[in-house]
C-alpha cells in the first residue's frame, strides 16, 4: 500500500534498514505471515499495532492516530515510536496500557525478557553475583571472584560471562573483563548513583539509574546533567517514589537504528534533560537517533519494571 510504504520511509528518516514488501493473497498466507488486515506492518516479525484479539485477515485495516482519527496506515509518529518499542496507541489509551502492563519497551526490554537472565546454566546466579559486587563495592568483580558461583552449575566463570555477554545481560571488554552489567557501568558515565550506605556507582543510562532503587530495595541519589545545557539534574529515588530536581526534568529514550548490544546502540541515547524543549533540541541535533521524550512517571515505571526483578529468585 503506497501510503504505508511512504510513511515507513519517512519514519526511518534515511537510516539503513531491511524493508520487505510482501503481497498476501489469501487467508492461509495471512495466518502464516501474521497479517491481521491490509496493510500490516511487522517489525522484526512482530505487529506492534495489532489490537487485542486480532485475527488473520486480508481485508482493509484502519489505524487510529494520537488524535483519534482513523487512517489507512500507521502515522509516521507511531511508526517512529514502534521502531524503538515505545507505545504506539493514543496517549493513555489501550495500546499504551497494554505495552506498559506487558513489560518495558525495547531496546531496554529485550523483547519482553527485560534484563533478568534465565536460571539455566548458572546465568542468573552469576549475573546476581556481579550485580551484588557492584552494589556493595562500586566496581565490577574479576572472573576469579565468580568461579565458586559458576562451579555450582558445573561451568567456569569465563564460560558463563561469555554467554551473558552474547545475550546482552552484560558487556565484556576486549580482555574479557566486565565493562557493564546493566544497570551498572564499570567506567564513568553521565549518571552517578549514590546508594544508601555510601557506595557510589555509575549507571549505563538514565533508565538504568531509575531501576537501581527498586532492584536493591533502598534509597539512592542520582546525579546527572542535561546534555544540551549542562544544568544539573538530581533524582532522589526510593522504592516508594522519587523526587526530581528540577521538577520539569524528563528522559529521552533513543536508539541508534542498528543492531547490537544496548551498551553500543542505545545507552548513550537514554538521558535526563531539564525539560522537553531541551530534549527535543538534542533529538534534532542527533538525527541518527530514533526515540521520544517520556515523563517522570513513565521513566520511573520503565526502570522499575526492567531492573526490579533482577535480584529475585522467583
Amino acid at each position: 500500500m503506497p501510503i504505508a510504504r511512504e510513511r515507513i520511509v519517512a519514519a526511518l528518516d534515511g537510516r539503513a534498514a531491511d524493508v520487505e514488501l510482501v503481497e498476501v493473497r489469501d487467508e492461509a498466507e495471512a495466518t502464516r505471515r501474521g497479517m491481521t488486515g491490509s496493510p500490516t506492518v511487522l517489525i522484526d516479525g512482530v505487529d506492534p499495532f495489532a489490537p487485542a484479539g486480532a485475527v488473520p485477515s486480508v481485508s482493509c485495516r484502519l489505524y487510529r492516530d494520537a488524535d483519534g482519527r482513523t487512517e489507512g496506515a500507521p502515522s509516521v509518529q507511531a511508526l517512529r515510536r514502534a521502531l524503538v518499542g515505545l507505545p504506539v496507541g493514543p496517549p493513555g489509551g489501550a495500546d499504551e496500557r497494554e505495552c506498559r502492563d506487558a513489560g518495558v519497551p525495547d531496546p531496554i526490554g529485550r523483547g519482553g525478557r527485560a534484563r533478568r537472565a534465565p536460571a539455566e546454566g548458572g546465568l542468573r546466579a552469576v549475573q546476581q553475583a556481579v550485580l551484588g559486587c557492584f552494589a556493595a563495592t562500586g566496581r565490577a568483580p574479576e572472573a576469579a571472584e565468580l568461579e565458586a558461583v559458576a562451579a555450582t552449575c558445573g561451568r567456569t566463570a569465563g564460560e558463563v560471562l561469555a554467554e551473558l555477554d552474547r545475550e546482552d545481560f552484560l558487556a565484556l571488554d576486549g580482555d574479557g573483563r566486565i565493562r557493564a552489567a546493566y544497570p551498572f557501568s564499570a567506567v564513568p558515565t553521565a549518571h552517578r548513583v549514590r546508594i544508601a550506605g555510601g557506595t557510589e556507582v555509575w549507571s549505563m543510562c538514565a533508565i538504568d539509574a531509575l531501576g537501581i532503587a527498586t532492584m536493591l530495595g533502598t534509597d539512592v541519589v542520582i546525579s546527572s546533567a542535561d546534555p544540551v545545557t549542562g544544568d544539573p539534574i538530581v533524582v532522589s529515588d526510593s522504592p516508594d517514589g522519587a523526587v526530581w530536581q528540577p521538577p520539569s526534568a524528563v528522559v529521552f529514550i533513543g536508539h541508534r537504528g542498528r543492531s547490537g548490544p544496548a551498551a553500543s546502540v542505545c545507552c548513550d541515547a537514554l538521558n535526563f534533560f531539564t525539560g522537553e524543549a531541551s530534549a527535543r533540541r538534542w533529538a534534532d541535533e542527533h538525527p541518527e537517533v530514533t526515540g521520544d521524550v517520556v515523563g517522570r512517571a513513565r521513566a520511573e515505571d520503565i526502570g522499575r519494571r526492567t531492573f526490579g526483578p533482577l535480584l529475585s529468585d522467583g
